[in-house]
Parts: structure tokens; sequence; C-alpha cells
């Protein structure tokens, strides 16, 4: 049986379990040998954990890396390559990659995962659809070292261009607790100045909700029940279950990437189908922005 290496940052967060799932569900339908390791958010530990699972017995044919830190992720790549093991990098955009490719063609090097500065314009456009003349906005930004957070943040800016709407920026860590702790100390640094908020998003669900939570709990926090918030990530069970709750206002939907990469990773080693260099999964919004809309999901 192929024994295949599949190393994700973090266990905590939705999105994250859900990789981690697919990829045992995949590997078991596929006949593969999945090792799904947690970095913890350390990209140190990240790489460490994946050199030696390279060097272990039976050797991979494959490792499918999401990475916590772009840079340190080429290490293991190219370590994988150096071997003629197949190598996925899941929703991280580098320009190392072609040159590692280039390097190596006989080890099938691919990126695969949704276009992240795609959801950001997305989440942009449900801005401008809840604020058509402009406002403010309390956002909650991923880890700044992030590719993730990084693009999403771009691709929003983009479709913010013009629209008269305004950002204070908190940043969070991808969990719940993250965005409670930022948005609960920031509220004591605002103290009784708390200016108006329009609506709250987040780069993730669960930043979204946590930022809620908090909110909620805050004096006078009655007043944020009224306030749209939005995510990220969407996993069926959570961000579009909040949605459909009415917790969140609307969210992004970004499946999950695993089950994808193991695909292309036993197509190659069944059939020698070198994967495509890059696997633009979709995105896209939910509820679609006319539902919101209809939904009565506006600012007044």
């Amino acid at each position: 049986m192929n024994r295949v290496v599949v190393s994700l940052p973090e266990s905590s967060n939705e999105f994250q379990v859900l990789q981690a799932e697919e990829a045992r569900a995949a590997a078991r339908q596929l006949g593969l040998a999945v090792e799904v390791l947690n970095a913890d958010r350390n990209a140190v530990l990240q790489v460490q954990q994946v050199l030696q699972a390279l060097r272990s017995e039976p050797l991979p044919r494959a490792v499918v890396v999401e990475p916590v830190a772009a840079e340190a992720a080429e290490k293991v790549i190219r370590k994988a390559a150096t071997s003629g093991m197949a190598s996925a990098l899941l929703n991280c955009s580098v320009d190392w990659l072609d040159r590692l490719r280039s390097s190596w063609p006989g080890a099938p090097i691919f990126r695969l995962g949704s276009d992240q500065v795609e959801i950001g314009r997305i989440q942009g456009r449900q801005f401008r659809s809840l604020l058509p003349a402009g406002g403010q906005v309390l956002y909650i930004h991923g880890p700044e070292g992030t590719p993730a957070a990084r693009e999403r943040s771009q691709g929003l800016a983009e479709s913010l261009h013009g629209s008269g709407i305004r950002m204070t920026t908190l940043h969070g860590h991808w969990s719940e607790e993250s965005a409670e702790r930022a948005v609960k100390s920031w509220l004591r640094l605002r103290a009784a100045e708390v200016p108006g908020i329009d609506l709250v998003a987040a780069q993730d669900d669960a930043m979204a909700r946590g930022a809620r939570r908090a909110l909620l709990a805050s004096e006078g926090g009655s007043r944020w029940a009224r306030v749209p918030f939005l995510g990220i990530d969407g996993v069926p069970g959570e961000g579009q279950r909040l949605v459909d709750q009415g917790e969140l206002t609307a969210t992004v939907v970004m499946p999950s990437n695993t089950g994808a990469a193991l695909e292309h990773v036993d197509r190659w080693l069944r059939d020698g189908v070198v994967p495509p260099p890059n696997v633009v999964m979709p995105v896209r919004p939910y509820p679609d922005i006319p539902q919101m809309l209809r939904a009565g999901r506006i600012v007044a």
C-alpha cells in the first residue's frame, strides 16, 4: 500500500478538521496509507515533522502540505522531489514552486487550492452589498505571515476600492478564542469611545464566531445583535449552519482540498498521469448575494 504524508497547519480550526477527515476518507477509498500530521501552527515543527516522516520506512510516495509559513515549506518539497516523491502544496501561492518543478521534472510537484484572492473579492462584494452607501467595518485578519490571510486581504482591498467602506483591523490566529481575545482587548482600549461599526467580518468563520461572542457579551451588547457578521470557510456543519441559524449573515464556501490532492497523487501512482501544475478549486458565497439581501440581512 502506497504511503502518503499529509501535513496540516493545525487541528483546532474546523476547516483543518475537515481537511484531516477528508484525507483519511479519500485514502480509504483509494487504497492509500495516509499519515496526517498536525503542526500546531508552528512552521519549524511542521518542517521537522515532515522531514522525519519522509525518512521513515516505508518511504512515502508523496507528501501533501498546507504550510504554516510558505518559505518553510520549500525545504520539505525540495526534499520530497530529490527522493522522486510527488508533492502537493495546498492553498498557497509561491514563486519557488515553478523553480522546483523545473529542477526535478521527474517528480510531480503541483499546487492545489482555492483562489484566496477571489475569496477576498467575494467577501468584498458581500460588504458592498450590505453597505451600499459605505460604512465602518470591524475586520478580524488572520496571522500576518500566512499566504491565505495576505491573499484574502488583497482580494478584499480590490473589491472595496472606491466603496467608501472604512476598516478597523484586528488580528487573530484562525481560532474563535484568538478573535474573542482581540475584540475584548480592542473594547478595553477604546473604553467608552467604541466607534459606530456597521458590519463585523473575519477571515474565517471561527474568528467571526469569536468576535460575535465578545461583542454580544460586552456592555451594551444587544446593539451588536443587529449588526451583520461575515466569515469564510463555509464548512457545512459549521459556517453554513451558522448562516442558516442567523448567527452569521454570510460566509464564503471553500472546499476541502486534501481529497482532490490525493486523487491526483493516486492517478500518478497508478497510471503515471502527472497532475497539472495548478489545480484551482471552486469557491462561492453562501448564501448568494441576492438571497442574502432578500433575507433582510442588510444594515439600515
